[in-house]
């Protein structure tokens, strides 16, 4: 499985849904499309939220992130994120 980070920035849809039965979607909907969730942090600055999920490949996440988005409002920029030892050891 790969590591990506979702990076969320809540639109006025997205904030008027926030509540636990919606995270808790928001989980059943990354696993539907392959994925497990490893961390959720809401944030402060140019993003409201960070995930931290692994998924089988890049057609999974983007099933995920589009999923996401239909249920949420919130739209989603994800980036593929290696440790820093794997990191390492691919280019040191």
């Amino acid at each position: 499985m790969a590591k990506f980070l979702m990076l969320g920035k809540y639109t006025l849809e997205g904030i008027k849904e926030i509540s636990k039965e919606r995270t808790k979607r928001v989980k059943e909907v990354i696993e539907k499309a392959g994925g497990s969730v490893e961390a959720m942090y809401a944030l402060l600055g140019d993003y409201d939220l960070a995930f931290l999920v692994d998924f089988p490949d890049n057609p999974s996440v983007i099933k995920a992130s589009v999923s996401l988005t239909k249920l949420t409002g919130i739209g989603f920029t994800t980036y593929p994120a290696l440790s820093v030892e794997e990191f390492d050891k691919l280019v040191g």
